[in-house]
């Protein structure tokens, strides 16, 4: 008898799990369209940058009228071209007398033309000084060499967008000494001659400047105060302030209006191309203070937005979108 039944559950057991089998639905392959392995297995991420080689990035200059050519600032390792939109790059600085820079600019009225301001813009341990502005009138095959060799950190330059021999300079100043070449420089010859427009001290430097898009005679700068020491690093004061000028730098007006007071850190900028009623401010401080600030009246009154900032001094930058 239980040969028998041993004999059965042999033969039913089988007959069961074919026909549970047969009873199973097979899972549908997802339609992956035209994005199958065989398609996909010919993509790979790669660098569009020279970032390995050279540092940190600072800065960008895109050609407006050409967006495949664009000009990379990098911390420690000169500025490079593409002209096939970051598919290679040539660097074009190394001939020049620093490899540090802080920013690039190219004329609004001749995009040949482009503007460097060496020295990276940062204050960190590693940060290396450079030895002035240059600037190129055939996109980067040769350069030369426009003044503020003492600035040592270049923060920005801005060509007026009609006038190509009006240029602002937002001079850092040295980071380990005082003076030198500190504060918003104008020149009306080119870069020939220079003026210092803005001055606040020999330890407080312009960090950030930006013009109005409507009126080139207006101007807003941020002020740094800051000294690095082998002992120690001052990243900020109570001369760290935003300043104004209606006038085209001839004069400047300390702006308040909600901004936070005492010791300030590092402030960036940003003018809305949309509005530029609208401006941004991020504020380096301490006690709740930092953080983003907003005006809607051209920097007569301010709101704060948000409490984020970078510590350390490093980039605290903004950019507005450009299209709302």
């Amino acid at each position: 008898m239980k040969q028998i039944q041993t004999l059965l559950l042999l033969i039913i057991l089988p007959l069961c799990l074919l026909a549970q089998k047969k009873g199973k639905v097979a899972p549908e392959k997802p339609d992956y369209g035209a994005f199958t392995s065989s398609t996909l297995s010919g993509l790979s991420f790669r660098s569009i940058g020279p970032a390995v080689t050279s540092g940190r990035i600072a800065d960008f200059a895109v050609n407006p009228r050409n967006h495949n050519e664009y000009y990379v600032a990098t911390a420690s390792g000169g500025v490079w071209k593409t002209t096939d939109h970051g598919v290679t790059y040539s660097p074009i600085f190394d001939g020049q007398g620093s490899y540090s820079i802080g920013c690039v600019r190219l004329d609004p009225s001749n995009a040949a033309v482009v503007w460097v301001g060496t020295g990276e813009n940062n204050n960190q341990r590693s940060v290396a000084y450079g030895d002035g502005v240059y600037m190129s009138p055939d996109g980067g095959k040769s350069w030369q060499h426009k003044g503020l060799k003492n600035s040592e950190h270049i923060a920005n330059i801005i060509v007026h967008p009609s006038d190509p021999s009006t240029v602002f300079v937002a001079a850092y100043g040295p980071v380990w000494s005082a003076g030198g070449d500190r504060g918003v420089y104008k020149s009306t010859d080119g870069g020939v001659t220079w003026t210092c427009v803005k001055s606040v001290s020999d330890y407080t430097g312009c960090n950030d400047l930006v013009m109005d898009p409507r009126n080139p005679d207006v101007l807003y700068a941020a002020f740094h105060q800051r000294m690095r020491k082998v002992f120690t690093f001052i990243g900020g004061g109570p001369e760290t302030a935003l300043f104004k000028s209606t006038d085209g730098g001839t004069t400047w007006n300390k702006l308040e209006g909600g901004l936070p007071g005492g010791d300030l850190g590092r402030i960036g900028l940003a003018i809305s191309p949309v509005n530029p009623d609208v401006l941004y401010a991020v504020v380096e401080a301490n006690d709740d203070k930092g953080g983003v600030y907003r005006s809607t009246d051209q920097g007569a009154s301010w709101e704060k937005r948000g409490g984020t900032f970078t510590s350390g001094n490093y980039y605290q930058e903004v950019t507005c979108d450009p299209k709302m």
